[in-house]
């Protein structure tokens, strides 16, 4: 057994990383004793107690998996810049194939961790140079995927969010634009989504029959909704 003052800290950050948190949430760049000043609260009645009478502890440990060599993938917070910059492929793989599955709320997740890891990098960058704008074009493409997850999942507001501001930055990208008119179409922004779907037509005539397809759908649940409405207000309006 050993006297571990600050213990409650180290076990706060495992427990961020049992949730898929950065270890460091909340926490600033300070000494130790700040730090402790500064967590008056860690968020678990047992550790907060543990702070405020240290004491001697025994750590049991108990192996709960075994992974074969290279199977074992990092988390985005734990890896060096270069480790992040070979990870994206690969997880952008990943979604990909967890997308063609069906499984739309995973792909979600590995696109997000691809995200991450490439915000982390453009967080270093001068806003505007170069170096990130190369790292803006690369996640793009991974938030328009990460929308067509979203859209999947009926998340739609989140992809309003998402894609507008893509398009803030890359006023033709039609994806874009595509993925935006569904989601507004999808939450009953009519003209919204129509000015949309006309953007992705002057960008692209080629799309017209998909756009098409989209816009006789929105027309029919738009006479579906009318009709609806009528049913359901009738009885008020001839009392």
């Amino acid at each position: 057994p050993q006297h571990v003052v600050l213990y409650p800290l180290v076990s706060k950050s495992l427990r961020n990383i049992a949730a898929g948190k950065d270890p460091l949430e909340g926490q600033r760049h300070c000494c130790s004793i700040a730090q402790l000043h500064e967590h008056y609260s860690l968020g678990y009645p047992d550790l907060d107690e543990l702070q405020k009478n240290p004491q001697p502890l025994i750590f049991d440990i108990e192996v709960l998996k075994v992974e074969a060599p290279g199977s074992y993938q990092q988390d985005p917070w734990a890896m060096t810049d270069e480790e992040k910059l070979q990870a994206v492929p690969l997880i952008h793989k990943e979604g990909n194939e967890l997308y063609r599955q069906g499984k739309g709320q995973e792909a979600a997740a590995k696109y997000y961790d691809a995200i991450a890891c490439l915000k982390n990098l453009q967080m270093k960058e001068q806003p505007g140079s170069p170096d990130w704008i190369e790292l803006d074009q690369k996640i793009t493409p991974l938030l328009l995927n990460y929308c067509q997850c979203k859209l999947q999942c009926e998340e739609y507001y989140e992809v309003l969010d998402h894609c507008s501001s893509i398009l803030n930055k890359y006023e033709d990208n039609v994806k874009a634009y595509f993925k935006r008119g569904k989601a507004h179409a999808a939450v009953w922004n009519v003209a919204e989504a129509q000015a949309d779907f006309a953007k992705v037509l002057a960008l692209d005539p080629s799309l017209r029959p998909v756009v098409s397809k989209e816009l006789r759908s929105l027309e029919a649940r738009l006479r579906e909704k009318d009709a609806e409405d009528k049913i359901r207000f009738k009885g008020i309006f001839s009392q």
